[in-house]
């Protein structure tokens, strides 16, 4: 759909993502390539909201399967709605239905409760290929991980009732992992491999700013500045992007001009997770941030 990285990052940019160069690339060999894009980096960076800003700007569905320990194919892929089957089967019996009638009846799409990888196949043959979003991959299983490796080759699925449904063509694929494990090699040989690092002061201020308009520019660079300090410390769980934006809503919720020490600590359990993390930023702490803050906005504004 697009001829160049540019225009890419163009349409990227239209639906609020800031995508740096590399990115951008990355995304388009995936488009070109019909491979698997496979997304590293912390949580909160930015990594599922690129599979929500891609399937906006390209008009296509987004089918999401989030990813998480005990994951199996029933829930991923698909599975029996046996209720209806039973009652089903019930009904046929009465009408007194041959055997092999009564299974062609039962083993039918009828029944087939459709999860989000069959989905996504389903849609790609309908010539409507969709964005697979595979979200937070390393929360799953080794086991399940060895299922999508094969699923990722071939974009085919066997349900033995039915026989083997495949891909016209493949579905945009977007995997992430927030690293909490490692993730097999034979997976990421099959994809392309970027990873997002926590954005630049003038990336996240230009983010800010786009996603708060009203802000006032001089609070936009003071939050960005604390937060670009704040992922300095040894903090259990450093504050992502996702993390800066709530923080910008509560400050304009709370009407507040700038930053001040009173404002920060009633609202450090927006940015911070974890009461370890929260009690390493005492008073004295806070306030150098806030004043190197609002150096730094004095400085780039």
């Amino acid at each position: 759909m697009y001829n160049s990285v540019d225009e890419l990052q163009a349409a990227l940019n239209e639906q609020d993502y800031i995508a740096e160069r590399g990115l951008s690339v990355a995304v388009y060999l995936a488009l070109k390539t019909g491979k698997p894009l496979f997304l590293e980096g912390d949580a909160g960076v930015g990594k599922t909201e690129i599979a929500k800003v891609l399937a906006a700007a390209l008009g296509a569905n987004l089918i999401r399967l989030q990813c998480y320990e005990g994951l199996d194919v029933n829930t991923a892929v698909y599975e029996w709605n046996y209720a209806g089957q039973i009652l089903h089967l019930r009904l046929m019996e009465r009408e007194g239905l041959a055997r092999e009638a009564m299974e062609s009846e039962l083993f039918s799409e009828r029944f087939l409760l459709k999860r989000p990888l069959l989905q996504a196949i389903e849609q790609s043959r309908a010539g409507a290929a969709p964005v697979l979003l595979i979200d937070e991959l390393d929360r799953s299983d080794e086991e399940f991980e060895a299922y999508l490796l094969e699923l990722l080759s071939d974009f085919q699925i066997t349900i033995p009732e039915l026989g083997t449904i495949s891909a016209s063509a493949p579905p945009v694929v977007v995997v992430t992992s927030n690293r909490t494990r490692e993730i097999h090699d034979a997976l990421k040989r099959r994809c392309l491999y970027y990873w997002i690092d926590y954005p630049h002061f003038h990336k996240e201020l230009s983010i800010v700013e786009r996603k708060a308009p009203s802000l006032r520019p001089m609070l936009a660079r003071q939050i960005t500045a604390f937060i670009q300090d704040m992922r300095s410390l040894e903090l259990f769980k450093r504050p992502g992007i996702a993390e800066t934006l709530d923080w910008t809503a509560a400050l304009i919720a709370l009407d507040q001009n700038e930053l001040s020490l009173e404002t920060v600590q009633d609202t450090l359990g927006v940015i911070l997770k974890y009461q370890d993390d929260v009690e390493t930023l005492d008073p004295t702490t806070i306030q150098n941030m806030i004043d190197r803050a609002k150096v730094e906005g004095q400085r780039v504004g």
